[in-house]
C-alpha cells in the first residue's frame, strides 16, 4: 500500500487527489508541517509514502515517474517527493528537521540554487512556467528533498524533458502552468519514453514503431512484463518445435514465430518502462530467457536438419559457442572499464586515443552510426536474419550465415576494444579487478595452483598471464583436435590448462588486457567440448555436448547478471561444487580418455549436463527469487 500526504494550500477544483489515487495512493491531507509529521508516523514502516504540495500542476506521467518507480529508495520532482521503506527513516528525520526549522537555511539555499540553474526535475523547458520565485515559498516536499540530499540520502530526480512539474505561486502562474500542461501530450511522451534510447536499426525502425502500442495494450489489460517475457519464451519454443519438423512449412512457421517472439521480447521491456513495473524477477527472466530462446531454436534447427538427413549439430554448437564468447568479451570489457580512470603521462591524463577519435568522427555522420550498430549483429538483426533464412533456405545455410556474421562482429568489436585498452592504458579499480576474477569462474584446482605460484607470478610483466592463459587453452583444444582421444595425452593437455589457468588468475587483474582472460577461459572450455564431441563421431555426443555447454553457459550468464546488478558473484561454494572451468574440462578429458566404449561418451556428458543444470538452476532461482537483488533494466528515451 502507498500513502500520499498532501501539504500546503488547498486549490479548489484541482485534479491532484484523483491523479494520486489513480497511481495507487491512499491520499491524506496535512494542514501544516506538524500535521504531516504525525501522518507520516502513522503510515506503516513497510509502505511507500509521498509528500505532495496541493498546488502541484503537472502531467500525470511526471508524477508517475517521481512517485512510483520501484528502483529508487527516494525520488522527487518539483512539489512531490516519495520514499520507499528503506528511505523512510531518513525521510522522517528530514521532515522533522525541516519542520523544526533547523535546516531551513541550507535547504532553501540548495533549492534556490537549483531554481537559478534549472536543476533536475524543475520545469525549465522553453515556454514552460518558472517553478519558484522565492525561497520562502518553496513547497515542503522540496525542502525535505533538499534536506535528504544534504544528509546523504540520494534522491533520484527523473528527467522530465517536455513534461511539466511545477508549483505555481499565484493564479496567473497557475494558468500559465496549466497551459503548458495542455500543450504537451502526456500519453505520447509516455509512449516515446517506453522505447530504449539506444537500439539496433531493425529494432528501432521495424519493431518499436508498433511494439510500443502493443505494450500499452498489455498495460491497459493488466498484463505484467514477466507475463509478456514468458509468452515470448513460449513462442520461441514453439518456433523451435516447428523448425524441428524439418518441413518447409515448419521452417516458414518457425521464422514467423521467431520474429513474433522478438516483438514480444521488445514489448516486455517497453511495458516495464511504460508502467514502471521494474522487478528483480523481471530482470532475471529478461536476461536469461533471451539465451534460452536462441539456443533452443538452434537445437530445433539441428533436429529439423537431421530429419532431412543433414547433421548440423556441430554447426549449431559452434554458433552457440561463438555467440556466448562474444557476449563474455562484451561483459568483461564493460566490467573492466565501468569505473576506470585514465592513465597519466608526464602528469597529464590520457583522455583521448586515436581509436576513440576515429569512433567520434564516425558517429558524427548519421548513417555510419546505424551501419556500426548493424554490423555487430545485435539481437534484432541476428534474429531477423535467422528467421528469414530459416523460411527461405536450409538450417545449414542458416548456421553458415550466422557463424560468418558473428565471427566478423566478434573480430570487429574485439579489435576495437583491444586498441582502446592498449592506447588508453586505463587504471582499473579493485572492484573491476575483483569482477574479472569472479567472471573467470576459477575452480578449486586452479585455486591451488594460484596459491602456490602467486608470489613469482606477481613479478611477471602484465600481459604475460594472459599469454599463459592463451597458451594453456590452445594446448587443451589442440590436443582434443589433433591428439588421440583414448590416450593419456588428452588428460595431459587438460592438466596443462589447469596449471596455466591458475597462473593466469594468480595476479591482480588490473592490466590493460586482463579483461580478455575470462573470455579465453570460456572459449577454451566450450571449444574443448565442441572439438571433442565432434571428433568422437558417436551418436548423441554432439547433442549431449550442446546440453552441457548450455547448462554451463547459463551459470556463466547468471554470474554476469549478478555482478551487473550489484549483487556480487555467486557463492564460492557453488563455483567449487561445479568444479570451475578447468575442473570440468579435466573431468571431460578423463572420461573421454578412460572410457572403454566410445558409445558411453554421450551418456556421460548428459549426466554431467544434468548435474550442472540442476545445481546452477537451483542456486540461481533461490538467489533471484529471495535475495531482493537490484533489478537491471535499460532506460527508455528521455521523456
Amino acid at each position: 500500500m502507498s500513502t500520499a500526504i498532501l501539504t500546503g494550500t488547498p486549490v479548489p477544483g484541482s485534479p491532484l487527489e484523483g491523479d494520486l489515487r489513480s497511481l495507487g495512493f491512499d491520499v491524506r491531507t496535512a494542514p501544516d508541517a506538524a500535521a504531516a509529521v504525525g501522518l507520516l508516523a502513522a503510515v506503516p514502516p513497510a509502505d511507500r509514502v509521498a509528500l505532495v504540495d496541493q498546488r502541484f500542476v503537472g502531467h500525470l506521467h511526471a508524477l508517475r515517474l517521481a512517485l512510483t518507480d520501484p528502483r529508487f529508495p527516494a525520488a522527487a520532482v518539483t512539489g512531490a517527493l516519495t520514499a520507499q521503506p528503506e528511505a523512510r527513516a531518513a525521510l522522517s528525520v528530514a521532515l522533522a528537521t525541516v519542520t523544526n526549522g533547523t535546516a531551513a537555511s541550507r535547504t532553501d539555499a540548495k533549492a534556490d540554487a537549483a531554481v537559478r540553474t534549472g536543476g533536475t526535475g524543475l520545469a525549465t523547458e522553453p515556454g514552460q512556467p518558472a517553478t519558484h520565485t522565492a525561497s520562502a515559498e518553496l513547497p515542503l516536499a522540496d525542502r525535505v528533498s533538499a534536506a535528504l540530499d544534504a544528509d546523504g540520502t540520494a534522491v533520484q530526480h527523473p528527467e522530465l524533458g517536455s513534461l511539466v512539474a511545477a508549483v505555481p505561486d499565484g493564479p496567473a502562474a497557475r494558468e500559465e502552468a496549466l497551459a503548458a500542461v495542455a500543450a504537451v501530450d502526456d500519453e505520447a511522451v509516455r509512449l516515446r519514453s517506453a522505447v530504449k534510447a539506444r537500439d539496433g536499426f531493425f529494432t528501432t525502425f521495424c519493431i518499436s514503431p508498433y511494439s510500443r502500442y502493443l505494450a500499452r495494450w498489455c498495460a491497459r489489460r493488466g498484463l505484467t512484463p514477466n507475463q509478456v517475457t514468458t509468452a515470448s519464451l513460449l513462442t520461441a519454443l514453439v518456433a523451435a518445435g516447428c523448425a524441428a519438423t524439418g518441413t518447409r512449412g515448419g521452417y516458414v512457421a518457425a521464422g514467423l514465430l521467431l520474429l513474433f517472439s522478438f516483438v514480444l521480447d521488445c514489448t516486455d521491456g517497453q511495458l516495464a518502462r511504460y508502467s514502471l513495473q521494474y522487478s528483480t524477477m523481471g530482470a532475471w527472466l529478461d536476461a536469461t530467457f533471451d539465451r534460452a530462446k536462441e539456443y533452443a531454436y538452434y537445437a530445433g534447427l539441428a533436429l529439423g536438419a537431421a530429419r532431412g538427413g543433414d547433421d548440423v549439430w556441430a554447426l549449431a554448437l559452434a554458433a552457440m559457442v561463438l555467440q556466448s564468447v562474444r557476449h563474455f568479451v562484451d561483459f568483461s570489457f564493460n566490467e573492466a572499464n565501468a569505473d576506470s580512470t585514465a592513465a597519466t603521462v608526464n602528469g597529464k591524463a590520457v583522455v583521448g586515443t586515436p581509436t576513440t577519435a576515429l569512433s567520434s568522427r564516425l558517429d558524427s555522420v548519421g548513417w555510419t552510426v546505424w551501419v556500426r550498430r548493424m554490423i555487430v549483429l545485435p539481437i534484432g538483426e541476428r534474429w531477423a536474419m535467422i528467421a528469414v533464412l530459416t523460411a527461405l533456405t536450409t538450417p545449414r545455410i542458416v548456421f553458415y550465415a550466422l557463424l560468418a556474421g558473428c565471427a566478423f562482429a566478434a573480430c570487429y568489436t574485439t579489435a576495437g576494444r583491444v586498441l582502446r585498452s592498449v592506447t588508453r592504458k586505463a587504471v582499473r579499480t579493485d572492484r573491476a579487478a575483483q569482477a574479472l576474477a569472479d567472471l573467470a569462474d576459477t575452480g578449486p584446482l586452479a585455486e591451488l595452483v594460484a596459491r602456490a605460484v602467486r608470489r613469482p607470478v606477481r613479478a611477471l610483466p602484465g600481459v604475460l598471464p594472459l599469454l599463459v592463459a592463451l597458451a594453456g587453452g590452445a594446448a587443451a583444444v589442440g590436443v582434443a583436435a589433433f591428439g588421440p582421444l583414448d590416450s593419456p595425452l588428452l588428460i595431459l593437455g587438460a592438466l596443462v590448462y589447469v596449471v596455466t589457468s591458475g597462473i593466469a588468475v594468480a595476479h591482480r587483474m588490473g592490466g590493460p588486457l586482463d579483461w580478455l582472460v575470462p573470455p579465453v577461459f570460456r572459449a577454451t572450455e566450450y571449444g574443448f567440448l565442441l572439438v571433442l564431441a565432434a571428433r568422437a563421431d558417436v551418436p548423441g555426443a554432439l547433442p549431449a555436448a550442446f546440453g552441457l555447454i548450455a547448462a554451463v553457459a547459463y551459470h556463466h550468464y547468471d554470474t554476469v547478471y549478478r555482478i551487473r546488478g550489484g549483487a556480487g558473484a555467486p557463492p564460492r561454494g557453488l563455483v567449487r561444487a561445479l568444479g570451475g572451468h578447468e575442473g570440468r574440462t579435466l573431468l571431460v578429458a578423463v572420461l573421454a580418455a578412460l572410457t572403454t566404449a566410445e558409445s558411453d561418451l554421450a551418456p556421460e556428458l548428459t549426466v554431467i549436463a544434468v548435474l550442472v543444470a540442476v545445481i546452477a538452476l537451483a542456486e540461481s532461482i533461490r538467489f533471484w527469487v529471495s535475495s531482493g537483488a537490484p533489478a537491471v533494466h535499460d532506460e527508455g528515451e528521455t521523456a
